[in-house]
């Protein structure tokens, strides 16, 4: 069942903007749109969920996409939004990551649907035989510098005090080029994109028509943000990962069950492919007991299994469960294994077996010793505040020793800060 793609996502509160024509264009029939993806590592994070999703839409909408992994563009660096000079990739770590990025984009896309399903391609595939000279006589005659210099990504950084390599300024008319070479060859008549991608979506729109006389769409979404002002996608840890290397599915899921109120309203609407009237009886559910948290945990449940799987969804639900209700006695009945595959999830550090063995004074073993917390300082502070337990047992001496006693099965220490925060230290 085909959906109305921008209908779709006015009401899930995603549109930007979009030039004009660009629904009546979509309403004629099936369409090819892109969106490209900067390989900038071997994974997406959560931040690259809006797109993705984007595409997913328009794909349920009958329409064709294509994902760009950029192995080109990500030689050159985007400087939209950024205010330094990005270092550049090698080609060896480029590849690496343009392969990961394929690896995820193909569990949310229908690659044999028929007419309308999704491929990947890659711009450095039309670039690697394209010489420098061809390209300035072939795409740099037909923009300006003026326009340009207009864009706001080039504005933001020539104002600034580091300024903007030659590399970075010829950015976006390389991504002009991408969506004429896309408009020419695969007859895609859309470019899609995050709204601080607006200057870079329309240089190829506006090269179209001036090298082909074409036309040519774009259309853009929300950049994502979180109602207390904060940068959506990050942790305490950092980036949260679509990589279960790089961002357990248990952190995954807890990094969603965790927002907020009024960042989970908004959010179910983007990343979830719940339909509008499911949608709004989990609203009416959390208006009426909003401690049960019905929008996060179907949030988190829809998120969690698209992006890792039911299993991994199970267990990171079973893993938030016992830590939350487990005691002391609980954890020292546990095997070794069930131990591990019950907390191996949550972030990890090692310690040396003959430290512990010596025993380690506990501001030591979390501030300095490990990386539980960023500082011995901090760790005292969290100590005397009664926020720490060892393996559900509270510690509020700063003078406490921890030893191979403490250690679950001689392997395993488990430390909370609080009731929302767990980390495991493993003995080696």
């Amino acid at each position: 069942m085909t959906t109305n793609f921008v209908e779709e996502l006015k009401w899930r509160g995603v549109l930007h903007d979009m030039m004009p024509g660009t629904e009546e264009e979509l309403s004629k029939g099936m369409a090819t749109g892109y969106i490209g993806f900067d390989p900038t590592a071997d994974s997406l994070h959560v931040g690259s969920l809006a797109q993705i999703m984007t595409l997913v839409r328009f794909q349920q909408a009958g329409h064709k996409p294509l994902a760009l992994v950029g192995g080109a563009t990500g030689m050159v660096g985007d400087p939209s939004g950024k205010s330094a000079e990005r270092n550049l990739l090698d080609a060896e770590t480029l590849q690496r990551n343009v392969d990961g990025i394929k690896a995820q984009l193909e569990k949310f896309l229908d690659f044999n649907c028929g007419a309308n399903s999704a491929e990947l391609v890659n711009n450095y595939d039309w670039f690697k035989n394209y010489s420098f000279l061809d390209f300035i006589r072939d795409a740099g005659k037909h923009i300006t510098v003026n326009y340009m210099m207009a864009k706001d990504s080039v504005k933001n950084r020539i104002t600034g005090d580091s300024g903007m390599s030659f590399t970075e300024f010829s950015y976006q008319l390389i991504q002009g080029y991408d969506f004429y070479y896309l408009w020419k060859e695969r007859h895609c008549m859309l470019q899609m994109g995050g709204s601080d991608q607006w200057g870079n979506i329309t240089t190829g729109t506006e090269f179209i028509r001036r090298k082909a006389g074409g036309e040519a769409f774009a259309l853009t979404t929300q950049l994502i943000k979180k109602a207390d002002g904060t940068k959506f996608g990050k942790s305490e840890s950092g980036n949260v990962w679509l990589d279960p290397a790089k961002t357990s599915p248990y952190k995954f899921y807890q990094f969603w069950l965790n927002t907020s109120d009024e960042d989970a309203k908004s959010y179910i609407r983007i990343f979830t492919m719940l339909p509008k009237d499911e949608i709004e009886k989990l609203e009416v559910a959390q208006a009426a007991a909003a401690h049960e948290r019905h929008l996060q945990k179907a949030l988190a449940k829809d998120i969690t299994i698209r992006v890792h799987s039911e299993a991994d969804f199970e267990q990171a639900v079973a893993t938030t469960e016992f830590l939350f209700k487990s005691k002391t006695d609980d954890l020292a009945g546990m095997s070794a294994d069930a131990l591990e595959r019950m907390l191996g999830g949550i972030d990890t550090f090692e310690v040396i077996a003959a430290e512990i063995t010596q025993g380690i004074n506990i501001i030591d073993l979390l501030g300095a010793k490990t990386e539980v917390l960023p500082s011995k300082t901090e760790a005292r502070k969290m100590v005397q505040g009664n926020a720490i337990s060892i393996n559900k047992t509270k510690v509020s001496d700063v003078n406490a020793v921890v030893s191979m006693q403490h250690a679950l099965q001689g392997r395993y220490i488990l430390v909370s800060k609080g009731k929302k925060d767990n980390f495991l230290i493993r003995v080696v």
